[in-house]
């Protein structure tokens, strides 16, 4: 007797599973949908930063360029002047 009660719980089970699979189906791919398009913000945004970053480096060149110049030369002077030494 314990099997066929195994065996109607079994089948009831899996009617009752045959039946929400639609709900959980949509409940899936709203899920899906959603983690998708958080992705896409998220890439969306990464991006915007980057171009506003390039511009940025863009516009503040005049001033950062010769900055960095004026560094090499000294880190280079700095160096021949240590193997002269």
């Amino acid at each position: 007797m314990k099997t066929f009660l195994k065996i109607l719980l079994l089948l009831v089970l899996v009617i009752v599973a045959v039946k929400l699979l639609p709900a959980a189906l949509v409940l899936i791919v709203l899920l899906a949908g959603g983690v998708v398009l958080a992705g896409c913000v998220g890439i969306a945004i990464g991006f915007a930063l980057l171009c506003a970053t390039v511009v940025l480096a863009a516009v503040l060149a005049p001033l950062w360029l010769p900055v960095v110049v004026i560094m090499g030369i000294i880190a280079l002077v700095r160096r021949t002047s240590a193997k002269a030494a």
